[in-house]
């Protein structure tokens, strides 16, 4: 297995007093005189291919430390893996912790290419791996550089190169033991080991004393040899793509704002203020941290509409500023809008976050924002594709995938990404289509408990508690390769549930 190295710099690359990225060149050096004779005896059918070409900098050493990371860094790294995608069977690429999670978030974005209906059109098929490092690799000495005992990079480095022959084709992040998915990730600590977490998922692998399988599903990667960036004409549609966002993302700024208790009444609020002075500065995305489940406050504790940050928010989105609202809260998600102090803000145009980390949520808004005009998106589409998982950053909220979440069960619910429509599976009263205002307009097995089962190859079935068939669709003439239940509008506004395969293509219309 032939892997590429990408050093970016960060904590693991540097050296000196204080700390400063060594250049790629000078870092590969120390690797192959002094690493590549511990990783070969430990992984001996791996060839290690140390790229020194990736550069954010025409002075000095061209690393980078992560602090001073800015969004077209992302599209530098992105297009280096493009670069070396050919002749290498996975990456892995070293990183500054204090941005990794940014990094983990954005190059999914970027070296994926999805329809609006979120369906993979040019998709990754093998490992690329962020890794890094709370102490630097090497020390510097009078007798030069030697491996510096008591830190935790060789051992990240050594579990990324062991987690990379799994071959799982998507953008991971390894630290301290646990191989976790990037754009899931968070940096907890700046002195542990342990420096990442992933609160919305378990890790995709672990290693210890081997390596193995966690307990989340990978993605599957490409539903066919033609969507899959081994195609030549696959990685060009990413080039392409990319080349737009890189041109268009310093024209998109995004920028976060959180929730903190502000005085309310007596002149102008801090919050208000904030939103206001952000707009008028040109921001095109507003990724908020708010309390909880997505509540965060109007600035009118009696009547919300009348807040001015309720005002406020208003205003972005009819200035064409998107407006996403997630929580500040590491675990959990944006729910229903339980409260009243969170209601109002999808009433003021924003966007659930779901469950995406503030970090994938930030990336993600300034991407899909840059993207749209190559995309021809409109303002509603790219709400929409926001809304919807489109490599692994949130859970599904708007499909069954016979891939990865196949069953509806009791308690669970899909929503729309374009509006307001939810298939629902009461505990009580079973599964069915609620359009606007509550309304009930399909069912498989009204007022019957049990769950919603799609199959790979198209088969639907809603089935009892005991397992008994209530209600079942037979598969298509000609079988699916990786089934979808799609819950979308359609174009003259109602809600359809649609059996599409991974490749997009329409099968049926289930019901309306």
């Amino acid at each position: 297995m032939k892997i590429c190295i990408l050093n970016t710099g960060g904590t693991i690359s540097s050296v000196g007093s204080p700390l400063a990225p060594m250049s790629a060149a000078r870092f590969s050096e120390a690797a192959k005189a002094i690493l590549t004779p511990m990783i070969a005896a430990s992984l001996p059918d791996m060839e290690l291919h140390f790229d020194s070409s990736l550069r954010f900098s025409d002075h000095g050493t061209g690393a980078l430390d992560s602090t001073n990371l800015q969004p077209r860094d992302w599209c530098r790294i992105a297009d280096a893996v493009l670069n070396a995608y050919a002749d290498h069977d996975g990456f892995v690429i070293l990183h500054g912790t204090d941005t990794m999670d940014f990094t983990g978030a954005a190059l999914p974005l970027l070296l994926n290419v999805t329809d609006d209906l979120g369906f993979g059109r040019a998709v990754l098929s093998k490992p690329v791996i962020l890794t890094g490092a709370q102490l630097p690799m090497f020390r510097d000495t009078p007798e030069g550089l030697v491996l510096n005992a008591g830190s935790d990079a060789f051992t990240n480095f050594c579990g990324a190169l062991a987690c990379a022959r799994l071959r799982i084709p998507e953008l991971a992040l390894f630290f301290d033991g646990k191989l976790l998915r990037g754009n899931r990730a968070i940096k907890v600590s700046a002195t542990r080991f342990a420096a990442f977490e992933s609160p919305h998922l378990p890790p995709l692998a672990e290693a210890g004393i081997g390596t193995w399988p966690g307990h989340a599903s990978a993605l599957p990667g490409p539903a066919a040899p033609h969507l899959s960036l081994d195609d030549p004409e696959a990685r060009q549609m990413v080039r392409d793509r990319l080349s737009a966002i890189d041109t268009a993302i310093d024209a998109h700024p995004v920028i976060e704002i959180n929730a903190f208790p502000a005085r309310f009444g007596g002149g102008s609020l801090p919050l208000a203020r904030m939103i206001e002075d952000a707009v008028a500065a040109g921001v095109r995305g507003i990724v908020l941290q708010s309390y909880g489940e997505g509540n965060f406050p109007s600035g009118d504790t009696g009547d919300a509409s009348q807040g001015a940050i309720c005002k406020a928010l208003k205003a972005a989105t009819q200035a064409g500023v998107i407006v996403v609202d997630g929580t500040r809260v590491i675990g959990g998600q944006v729910g229903e809008f339980h409260y009243a102090a969170g209601a109002w803000i999808s009433e003021a145009g924003a966007v659930s976050a779901g469950d995406m980390t503030p970090m994938a949520a930030f990336a993600k808004t300034m991407i899909l924002s840059a993207a749209a005009e190559y995309h021809g998106w409109s303002a509603a589409t790219l709400r929409a594709v926001i809304r919807r998982n489109l490599a692994g950053e949130c859970s599904f909220a708007d499909r069954l995938d016979s891939r990865l979440n196949p069953v509806l069960n009791p308690g669970q619910s899909l929503s729309a990404a374009d509006g307001a429509a939810r298939l629902v599976n009461d505990p009580d009263h079973g599964a069915a289509l609620i359009g606007v205002e509550g309304k009930a307009l399909w069912s498989p097995a009204s007022g019957h408990p049990g769950r919603l089962m799609l199959y790979p190859d198209g088969r639907l079935s809603y089935l009892a508690p005991d397992g008994a068939v209530l209600w079942q669709r037979a598969a298509p003439e000609k079988p699916l390769t990786g089934a979808c239940l799609l819950l979308r509008y359609d174009r003259q506004g109602q809600p359809v549930l649609e059996l599409r395969d991974a490749c997009a293509t329409l099968t049926a219309s289930i019901a309306r």
